[in-house]
């Protein structure tokens, strides 16, 4: 069927700020669709409360409603867009879905003349509705696993009892498998089975046989309305059943799944969908394996894009979210084309010649005493994903990915040598169980052994043990004696040169020399093509790896490099991610070839068709600086991509690279804290007594002069990490020898903490000579709380113009000094009318997004002409939008974290956040948060 024409204004519903469990691949999906939605002529409102994604910019849509996800919001919509004929609800995950169910309940689709498209509402009854689903597989002779329902606890007690432990809990209806677990004995069930109730928004839970350990397998489908359907991609779970797919490391295609296998698990799978209600979109399937008779189970089924949905996308370059949009639209598989080589079909199965790793990415440091296990509940806040020539090279640059001081797998002397703790890791999987792996197999445990207690597949541990072997003849050599081919075979495996140098024992850049130099080893750079090559393709997407031919051409034009901000984590998220896509879109305004370096999966920054080139690497010095020497940009743009980007400034500048905007040094004072302070001295500028130590000794010497309470703080860090406030000798002896354990020779802070203060925060764009402040914000939590995890207000609510004059004053000097060009974020504290500057940062901030939004102006896009050196700042004519308050509203996840208390300090705990605009300040929800300011205040 072609498109239907009837169509001409869709509503698209977003997934809200940013939580565990639904993170920013709904914000790709929802771009995505927008986007494609546009190009088919249709107008496009959406409606989304986080300001902080390219999702929620006007580039996105034709009208954007910054709202809160609820009724009452669409109801306005309506009422203002009576021409909205559909709504489109599967793009923004679940949260989207509970809405646009919730509304259908209530009857405002009826009644706005609204019909819903790409979701069948009766499917996702189907899909979320345990018991249904359980009737449905039973109905398609699809394997199930022995369970009931129960939606009391007396019924939920005698279920137990009939099925025998150990056993599963999954409660219907919630995200991320929030309240599921595993209950191996009796004694655990009762708290288990309460909890799962509780969770349930309906109050049912799923109790079925535990396939602890079992394979697990995730198919990606696409369909369209006459029931045509492609296999996008298999996913294989390199963690068995037992981890939630989102705490699992995922590999694409499945490598350990034979043919026979696959094939049974197609169909049934197109069994499943065609089961489930006649609706043309995207879905995800997943299935588990026994390892011992190849036995098909179905766990579950998402008639909706899923988090997966990125990752595949991302994994074969075929746009799910995209082609699903047009499905929604009426149109047909076959009468789409496939936007990465431009003229096969959409009906055409991806074949992909490379290895895909996905790891996730977790944040446990930030939540003191939660429960680091993984299971049924989603505990990760982001991801990366390596693209490999084969499975070990993929799972090296994944590792090298994850921005968690590795340097792949291993070969860093960082490895755990205790043989109880790695047995217990092996058995209880959390975080970090795959460098335990690793461990294990060179501490000399046997294979058996290791297989036994995590029930990992034996290829996948193969691998891993082949790894320690190689490690193991490496050890052999020196940098003068390693024979050229055993270079090439350990760069073929993913190895980094920081790895090899640790094995060969010499520097990173003598390993770099000499395989590039001497040996002619340099990395390829291969199409991502969506048909292993058996079609040309037309979109610049390459990823490295070792071989003869080179797929990325390099043109004449004038280029710049924007580096990327890496996975998702507390401190630093998608905010950073709409600051690079801006900065692309604004470089290619100015006639810039744009070249893209990031890892996330989850990202628009790493869709296909933003940059004019796209290497999806790892955001680690050495591929890094190989695709500068590949592509000789003009500079490179460090100030978008959050820390990420500003901690590779220092080593682009010893390598005489450019960086475009406010130079290293500039970026390096701002970071020292001792440094930055001498410079406020020289300018005038007040700030909180401080001193700088880097011992215990050092600390007990200084806080005598300096006076408690403390604000202990390290040089080079970001969200705060390892931030304190201390109130006596003990507490500050106690945090300085944690925050040296965690970062040894790093300098550390002393500032005299002002209790009681105002926190203040002001972003600024500076050219050099002038400076235009494009926002100031006053926190209504007291100063103590980092200002990621404060409720924030834009403008400021109640501070004087004295205050708000010395704000303005501070920041510009302290812009010129630091001989800014582009953006910089400035924080205060306000004591008794006066103003102290606590720190600067001279990039792109976490508010910069919010700004933009809550006073509609493109401020990313000219700060990075100013960086180019294409504008000064006067050449804008600057006209904000200034009606009543935008409030920043800090998401937390600490139901992720039930044994976890809900307390706020210096260091960063919110995942995401939202919008709220208000009229004025006798507004009930601004008079309930400022009521409550000092609440979650601890140390």
């Amino acid at each position: 069927m072609p498109k239907d024409n009837s169509i001409k204004h869709v509503l698209i519903i977003g997934s809200g700020p940013i939580v565990i469990g639904q993170a920013c691949e709904f914000d790709y999906a929802g771009s995505q669709a927008a986007r494609s939605l546009r190009e088919e002529g249709i107008t496009v409102t959406l409606i989304n409360s986080n300001p902080a994604t390219i999702m929620t910019d006007p580039v996105t849509a034709d009208n954007v409603y910054l709202l809160p996800l609820e009724k009452k919001s669409l109801i306005k919509i309506l009422e203002e867009h009576p021409d909205i004929d559909c709504v489109l609800p599967t793009m923004g995950g679940q949260t989207a879905l509970n809405l646009a169910i919730e509304a259908d309940k209530a009857g405002i689709w009826d009644k706005y003349n609204v019909r819903m498209i790409g979701v069948d509402i009766d499917a996702i009854e189907t899909a979320e509705n345990r018991e249904k689903f359980k009737a449905l597989l039973e109905k398609l002779n699809v394997g199930v696993c022995i369970g009931k329902t129960a939606t009391s606890f007396l019924q939920g007690k005698e279920i137990a009892q009939e099925i025998g432990f150990p056993l599963v809990i999954r409660p219907s209806y919630t995200l991320g498998g929030t309240g599921g677990g595993f209950v191996e004995k009796e004694e655990e069930f009762e708290n288990a089975l309460m909890g799962g109730l509780k969770a349930s928004p309906t109050h049912e839970v799923l109790i079925e046989q535990s396939i602890l350990g079992w394979k697990e397998y995730e198919l990606e489908v696409l369909r369209d309305s006459k029931g045509n359907m492609v296999v996008i991609c298999s996913i294989e779970n390199f963690d068995p059943m037992g981890v939630h797919t989102g705490d699992s490391i995922t590999v694409a295609p499945a490598m350990t799944l034979p043919d026979t296998v696959y094939q049974e698990m197609r169909n049934l799978a197109i069994k499943m969908m065609n089961g489930i209600g006649n609706f043309a979109g995207g879905c995800n399937v997943q299935f588990s394996v026994s390892p011992d008779n190849q036995t098909i189970i179905g766990i579950e089924i998402n008639p909706r894009v899923s988090r997966s949905s990125a990752l595949a996308s991302k994994a074969t370059g075929y746009p799910i979210a995209k082609v699903a949009a047009k499905l929604a639209i009426g149109y047909n598989l076959d009468e789409l084309k496939n936007s990465i080589t431009g003229n096969t079909s959409a009906f055409f199965e991806p074949a992909i010649d490379y290895v895909i790793v996905k790891i996730p990415r977790w944040n446990f440091d930030k939540f003191k005493g939660s429960d680091r296990r993984l299971g049924l509940s989603m505990k990760a806040v982001g991801e990366v994903m390596g693209i490999g020539g084969n499975f070990q090279e993929a799972l090296q640059k994944a590792c090298q990915s994850l921005e968690i001081k590795r340097n792949g797998l291993g070969a860093d002397g960082k490895e755990l040598k205790n043989q109880e703790q790695i047995l217990y890791s092996l058995e209880h999987p959390s975080w970090n169980r795959l460098f335990h792996i690793y461990d294990a197999f060179k501490l000399g445990i046997s294979f058996r052994t290791i297989h036994d207690l995590t029930k990992i597949d034996k290829w996948f541990l193969k691998q891993i043990e082949e790894l320690v072997h190689l490690d193991i003849t490496l050890d052999k050599y020196t940098l003068d004696t390693i024979p050229k081919d055993l270079m090439m075979v350990a760069k073929q495996k993913g190895y980094a040169d920081r790895q090899i140098a640790h094995l060969l024992g010499c520097l990173e850049s003598e390993v770099f020399n000499k395989r590039r130099e001497e040996m002619g080893i340099k990395r390829m750079y291969k199409l991502v093509d969506t048909c292993a090559a058996e079609f040309e393709a037309q979109t610049p997407y390459y990823y490295s790896s070792f071989g003869e031919e080179n797929e990325s051409k390099v043109s004449d034009r004038k280029k710049v490099i924007v580096l990327g901000s890496g996975p998702n984590r507390v401190g630093q998220g998608i905010e950073f991610d709409y600051s690079c896509v801006h900065g692309v879109l604004a470089a290619k305004e100015c006639g810039y070839e744009t070249i893209m370096i990031n890892c996330n999966p989850e990202t628009v920054s790493t869709d296909f068709d933003i940059a004019d080139k796209l290497y999806f690497e790892p955001v680690f010095w050495e591929h890094i600086y190989e695709i500068i020497l590949h592509e000789k940009p003009e500079g490179v743009i460090v100030q978008l991509g959050g820390q990420t980007a500003l901690k590779l400034a220092e080593k682009l500048d010893k390598y005489g690279i450019k960086i475009l905007g406010t130079s290293y040094e500039a970026l390096d004072l701002a970071e020292d804290r001792g440094e930055f302070s001498s410079l406020l001295k020289e300018n005038d500028v007040p700030y909180p007594e401080f001193g700088t130590i880097h011992s215990t000794d050092e600390a007990l010497e200084l806080c005598k002069t300096i006076g408690f309470p403390l604000l202990v703080r390290p040089s080079y860090v970001l969200g705060g990490q390892g931030m304190k406030i201390v109130i006596n000798e003990k507490e500050l002896e106690q945090h300085v020898v944690e925050v040296l354990k965690d970062i040894p020779d790093n300098e550390i802070l002393l500032d005299h903490f002002l209790e009681g203060a105002i926190e203040a925060e002001a972003d600024a764009i500076c050219d050099g000579e002038n400076v235009y402040i494009i926002g100031i914000m006053q926190h209504i939590e007291p100063a103590g709380i980092h200002s990621g995890d404060s409720y924030a207000v834009l403008p400021p609510y109640n501070l004087g113009d004295l205050v708000v004059r010395q704000i303005e004053t501070f920041t510009e000097k302290i812009a010129l000094a630091l001989e800014t060009k582009g953006l910089i974020n400035i924080q205060f504290a306000v004591k008794d009318d006066k103003v102290y500057v606590i720190e600067a940062n001279p990039r792109a901030s976490r508010t910069v997004p919010f700004i933009c939004k809550a006073y509609r102006e493109p401020y990313v896009n000219y700060a990075v002409k100013v960086m180019l050196g294409e504008n000064k700042v006067t050449d804008f004519e600057f006209k904000p939008f200034k009606k009543g308050y935008a409030i920043k509203e800090p998401v937390f996840s600490f139901h992720k974290f039930p044994n976890v208390n809900k307390e706020l300090g210096p260091e960063m705990k919110s995942t995401g956040e939202a919008i709220y605009f208000i009229d004025d300040l006798m507004d009930d929800y601004f008079l309930k948060i400022y009521s409550e300011r000092n609440l979650y205040l601890s140390r």
